[in-house]
């Protein structure tokens, strides 16, 4: 089973372009069982106050649609903090979690974290899983 824990800016990406790389993740996590989506609290705390964000204009039955299904195929983890400088603290809470969950970590901003080979781009996921 491949594990994966997902950065915000994905779940934006996947709400705002139905049809783009982000949002073809979330159906594959959402459609199948040899994916498991892993998130935290904290995590989920923040996928929902970014998608709540008026300026970016995404719908209430949307937001509600992404959260529910993280919710339904994804498992709740508490990870421990490491002490790993990144260059966007904000970041630490996917590193962390994906580090907990020995999880591959799905982010569109590469250079907010460390060169790790378990860190991708939507793209690089893809070619991954797809090929």
């Amino acid at each position: 089973m491949l594990k994966v824990i997902i950065d915000t800016n994905v779940i934006i990406s996947a709400a705002l372009s139905p049809k783009g790389n982000a949002a073809r993740i979330i159906n594959i996590i959402d459609d199948n069982q040899e994916i498991q989506i892993f998130f935290s609290s904290e995590i989920l705390d923040e996928y929902k106050e970014v998608l709540s964000r008026e300026r970016l204009n995404i719908k209430p039955e949307a937001q509600i649609c992404i959260i529910n299904t993280i919710i339904k195929v994804g498992m709740l983890i508490k990870p421990t903090g490491s002490e790993i400088p990144l260059p966007d603290e904000s970041d630490r809470i996917f590193y962390d979690a994906a580090l907990e969950a020995g999880a591959t970590l799905i982010t569109g901003n590469k250079k907010h974290y460390p060169a790790e080979n378990f860190i991708v781009t939507p793209a690089e996921f893809l070619s991954i899983w797809c090929h």
